[in-house]
């Protein structure tokens, strides 16, 4: 698995963004991963990946991964 992710230069501030949101809760790479996986999904899904869309699917995903990381301590 390399390093560092990248995320597409287009949703780069929602990275930037959901890192400010959720740090001490996940690490960079982890929301990279989210945003990406949240992407395609939304392609997958509505054939369509606005940054709006993206951001808020990888929001939710972020926090439900926070609740489980909570509960299984």
């Amino acid at each position: 698995m390399p390093d560092k992710i990248s995320p597409p230069r287009d949703l780069s501030p929602v990275v930037d963004r959901l890192n400010a949101e959720f740090t001490g809760v996940h690490d960079p790479a982890t929301v990279t991963r989210c945003v990406d996986a949240a992407r395609q999904g939304a392609l997958d899904v509505t054939g369509r990946a606005t940054a709006d869309l993206v951001e808020r699917i990888a929001r939710q995903h972020l926090q439900v991964l926070a609740l489980a990381f909570a509960e299984r301590r």
